[in-house]
């Protein structure tokens, strides 16, 4: 090859600014996921909001550019680049106050994330949509079209080494604001080759103050009002944010800012929270508690059903979760040991029973979240496949989170429907008598069988489980009306939508005193990510029947899609 032919592959000023340009634009939009979902869920309305702000703010970036080419420079791209890290500094730093700022806008659900994806990345994308027109104004290419091809192909290039990066590689390893303090400076690091051989004085001190000023944000964090305890560990995992944090005796378990499990260091078998006290109630649905023997759990989280049942019971237990990072931080955190009673699988739930011949007594599907549910272990062919696995007498518990009734509660009633049409007999029980979105445990048998609340209280005292499940079984709900509701199947399963009516609502937490306490301590927290705050128990004419009862719930993902976890 000649030193001609050669030289004509060699990387111009602007070809690096576009290839740049690609990869922080799309590295943004994979982490404004990372950034969004903690407070508005990661629900296809959260991924419409991001994508569609990102492509909006790119063509018009393209247009103004476009209109301005004739204007310009490598000087002028170099601002434009230190724009656009100046205002990662501010994602870093005050991305946790806009969110929380932007959530209180009065806007239907399906649209309440986009105010905040705006605010967010609509600035950046948009000076980064200049560099693609500038760059193909100042190409070396001969002719529009391949000038224009040229810029094209050194974007999207770019965009794909920043989407894959991004994903496989810097999500996994390292914190959200460490990610950003890398993006702005590769941006600034572009801004500064742009420069040389000389150093334009105000460029450069720019470059400085820009470089300082992301330092600062990084080093400060992000500004937000967390009361939730001593960060015990964090990380970020490929499928979300593990936190481990401590408040006082009480070491809590939260993924993408939802509490999943807790333990009393002090007790640690008592339960912190209601709800896992809700997962014994097959134990009173199977024919005879003392011929279990095999029990499988659909998400992991702290491990605090699992381990449980295998404290209570002589039973072997399976628990399939995703994530083995969350699995890693249940044994160094809460107190996790596998044994030959207690297997934790690294996999996909759903995948799991697809490849396993093994049969159970109890199945628990403990993989959903308010706002972050996995939509292929919603389907009838899920609860078809947990059906089969399930032995004669064999009994499911899905941990649904949604109001029971009114306004919010179009999910629970479609996955009832769901749950319904799988399984011979269906029952659900309230975990709180607040009339918001709660933990509503929805139980299944194999077999056809017809419990009344009084003959489920007549096995609770005849049975010696080793927990009294009286205010439980008093949970006991009718049936809800499913007319107009879904069955959700592979073809048909709008989860988002019929999730919607949720967003903003109170999500009620139940927590108890003590393991012998009949009546939980109520605590309340506005949405899944908020701390708990003591509450006194609601009013009498507040309808629903039974006790007060658990929270968000236990489990781990155990399940293959990124943006979601359990509940």
């Amino acid at each position: 090859m000649s030193l001609r032919q050669s030289s004509a592959f060699r990387p111009t000023k602007p070809d690096v600014a576009v290839f740049v340009s690609g990869v922080t634009s799309m590295g943004l939009e994979i982490l404004a996921g990372r950034i969004i979902e903690p407070q508005f869920g990661s629900s296809i309305y959260t991924w419409g909001s991001i994508i569609t702000v990102f492509l909006a703010a790119l063509s018009l970036g393209y247009w103004q550019g476009g209109r301005q080419a004739k204007t310009a420079s490598n000087r002028r791209m170099i601002w434009l680049l230190l724009g656009t890290a100046g205002y990662v500094a501010i994602i870093i730093y005050a991305s946790d106050q806009l969110l929380l700022s932007a959530s209180a806008m009065p806007l239907p659900a399906r649209f309440a994330s986009l105010p905040a994806v705006l605010i967010l990345f609509g600035p950046p994308t948009y000076l980064l949509g200049f560099i693609s027109p500038y760059s193909a104004e100042l190409s070396q290419k001969e002719g529009t079209g391949e000038a224009s091809g040229h810029v094209y192909a050194l974007g999207t290039i770019g965009s794909i080494v920043g989407a894959g990066a991004t994903t496989y590689v810097l999500i996994p390893a390292l914190r959200i604001d460490v990610i950003g303090l890398l993006f702005g400076f590769i941006l600034v690091g572009t801004a500064i080759a742009l420069m040389l051989p000389a150093f334009p004085p105000r460029p450069a001190l720019a470059s400085v103050g820009v470089a300082l000023l992301l330092v600062v944000a990084a080093g400060i964090g992000p500004v937000a009002f967390d009361h939730r305890g001593d960060v015990v560990y964090q990380t970020q995992t490929p499928y979300q944010e593990l936190e481990v944090i401590d408040d006082g005796d009480v070491r809590t378990m939260y993924l993408d800012g939802a509490r999943h499990s807790a333990m009393d260091l002090d007790e640690p078998e008592r339960h912190v929270f209601e709800y896992t006290r809700y997962f014994h109630l097959p134990m009173l649905m199977v024919d005879d508690h003392e011929e279990v023997e095999d029990v499988l759990f659909i998400g992991g989280g702290g491990y605090t059903g699992p381990k449980d049942f295998e404290r209570k019971y002589d039973v072997d237990v399976d628990v399939v979760e995703i994530d083995p990072e969350v699995t890693q931080a249940a044994k160094e955190h809460f107190r996790l040991e596998e044994s030959e009673n207690l297997s934790a699988h690294t996999e996909d739930g759903r995948i799991f029973l697809q490849d396993t011949d093994k049969t159970y007594d109890v199945i628990v599907l403990d993989a959903y979240q308010k706002d972050q549910v996995p939509i292929h272990l919603t389907q009838v062919e899920f609860m078809d496949l947990a059906e089969n696995h399930l032995a004669e007498d064999g009994v499911f518990l899905a941990n649904v989170i949604s109001a029971p009734s009114g306004s919010g509660s179009d999910f629970y009633r479609a996955q009832y429907k769901t749950i319904d049409q799988a399984f011979a007999s269906t029952y659900s029980f309230r975990t709180s008598n607040w009339d918001s979105v709660q933990n509503i445990e929805v139980v299944a048998t194999k077999g056809e069988t017809d419990f009344t609340e009084a003959d489920l209280a007549e096995r609770n005292e005849e049975r010696d489980l080793g927990i009294d499940l009286s205010a439980e079984v008093e949970a006991y709900m009718d049936e809800p009306n499913t007319d107009g509701m879904p069955v959700l199947t592979e073809e048909h399963a709008p989860v988002d939508d019929l999730q919607s009516s949720t967003v903003g609502q109170e999500y009620v937490i139940e927590r108890t005193n003590d393991e012998s306490d009949s009546e939980p301590a109520s605590a309340v927290a506005t949405g899944s990510q908020s701390p708990a705050l003591a509450r006194p128990a609601p009013p009498a004419a507040l309808d629903g029947p039974g006790e007060p009862g658990g929270p968000a719930a236990d489990g781990g993902p155990g399940l293959i899609s990124p943006p979601t976890a359990s509940a």
